[in-house]
């Protein structure tokens, strides 16, 4: 059995940001021991992927539906268009910096369901206001509240891929796959609000939809948080009846930024390129003349892909110990992304958002899987909150340069070109990270 309240004891006073575990598992309300199913984790971590979905799914990338009627009813350039989902990612960022301290006072669980609360009212809040100001106040604080969210809610997912070892890329790729689902239903959910919706406002009423699907959703998420509070943090390891293996790595025991240099520098690339696509691709295509029963295909589809990647790549999570599998999806995902600023042709637009859904979220999760394989339990969630902070300072660039970019007389594609080169150059820098341990365990 393996110990987990141990594994995360509490750094020394005045450690670093970086440093800190405190008590971000301290699940003390069992005093017995209950063998975990494999059935049950994988459901368990279905549930949690609830939180991506609200974090990311509904919360960030709903508003790429949205820009465009919000940008032609408020009059915007694509320069204010692009800044609304910077905001965004400069709430995020300030979100992973705050979540450590947070942590040290708040079990993970009350704070993935906290921040989906709060996330569901800003939400919420963005359908009461017209003025630019105000929109982007909301859209920094649900930046926030999703950090909250998606950091928790991953340390958590890592966990459940410590009680069964041999599925954790699968079980790691289920949790950041559920932004899919988030994806798909906002891509079924807006057009239908849009289209349904009195006024001449109609884009305040999808924001309130939205709001109330993350009301929902965040309700879904109080079973896995009630049933991971009560695992004894002293006997969490027994899956089907066999005791989780023990590990006796050999490698760093603290985490040091310049030991994960190349991949933190590759993942920030890959916020840097990711969130252009993902802001803009919609009135890229929409300026191409694709109809909105068409974009709400792309969108769905794009969704379900992100769901299936979870599958797909969980062989290369397990195996990939280095920053292969980050530099592999991030050149994968520039190929997505440069696509339709290429041509016009909509089987083309359709195939690159289909690689792109089956790529990005998979980012995401082979970085928390670097982790795993090159830190000891103690240190995974230093890990995750360095590249969570990198990718949200690489999420604040790129939609303001895209949207920049856009506004020249390159238009959008040329921007999507922007995102395209930043994620190809954060492969190569990935390419150059090497495994630390010799034996992770996992």
């Amino acid at each position: 059995m393996i110990a987990l309240r141990d594994a995360v004891a509490c750094p020394a006073p005045g450690a670093s940001i970086l440093g800190w575990c405190g008590t971000i598992w301290a699940m003390h309300e069992s005093s017995s021991p209950a063998p975990v199913s494999r059935a049950q984790v994988v459901w368990l971590a279905l549930a949690l992927s609830l939180g991506a979905a609200v974090s990311l799914g509904i919360t960030r990338f709903a508003y790429a539906l949205l820009l465009p009627p919000m940008r032609e009813d408020l009059g915007w350039s694509y320069t204010l268009a692009g800044g609304m989902n910077t905001i965004n990612a400069l709430g995020y960022l300030l979100g992973a910096l705050a979540t450590p301290v947070l942590l040290r006072r708040q079990a993970p669980g009350r704070l993935l369901l906290g921040g989906a609360v709060l996330a569901t009212v800003f939400m919420g809040l963005c359908g009461f206001f017209l003025d630019a100001p105000s929109l982007l106040l909301q859209r920094l604080l649900a930046g926030v509240a999703s950090a909250l969210i998606f950091i928790a809610g991953g340390l958590m997912a890592a966990r459940l891929g410590a009680l069964d070892a041999p599925r954790s890329g699968l079980l790691l790729g289920l949790y950041y796959g559920g932004t899919g689902w988030g994806i798909s239903l906002s891509a079924l959910l807006v057009p239908a609000v849009l289209a349904a919706a009195p006024g001449p406002h109609t884009w305040t009423w999808a924001w309130w939809a939205l709001a109330l699907a993350s009301a929902v959703a965040t309700l879904g998420m109080v079973w896995p948080v009630r049933v991971l509070r009560r695992m004894d943090a002293a006997a969490v390891a027994v899956v089907s009846g066999k005791p989780a293996p023990s590990a006796a790595p050999v490698g760093p025991q603290v985490f040091r930024v310049r030991d994960f240099g190349p991949a933190l520098a590759g993942y920030a690339m890959f916020g840097v390129g990711y969130i252009g696509y993902m802001t803009f691709v919609v009135a890229l295509l929409r300026a191409q003349g694709v109809g909105g029963g068409a974009i709400t295909w792309f969108y769905a589809l794009l969704g379900l892909a992100v769901v299936l990647s979870s599958r797909i790549w969980a062989g290369l999570l397990d195996r990939s110990r280095g920053g292969q599998a980050l530099a592999l999806l991030n050149g994968l995902l520039g190929v997505a992304t440069v696509l339709p600023a290429l041509t016009g042709s909509w089987p083309v637009a359709l195939a690159s958002g289909l690689l792109f859904g089956g790529v990005f979220l998979s980012v995401v999760a082979s970085t928390t899987a670097l982790v795993r394989h090159n830190l000891p339990p103690s240190q995974w969630a230093a890990g995750i909150s360095a590249f969570t902070i990198v990718f949200a300072a690489g999420q604040i660039v790129g939609p303001t340069v895209v949207g920049l970019i856009a506004d020249g007389p390159g238009g959008l594609a040329r921007g999507l070109v922007f995102s395209a080169g930043a994620l190809w150059l954060g492969a190569l820098l990935a390419w150059r990270q090497r495994p630390l341990m010799q034996d992770a365990g996992s």
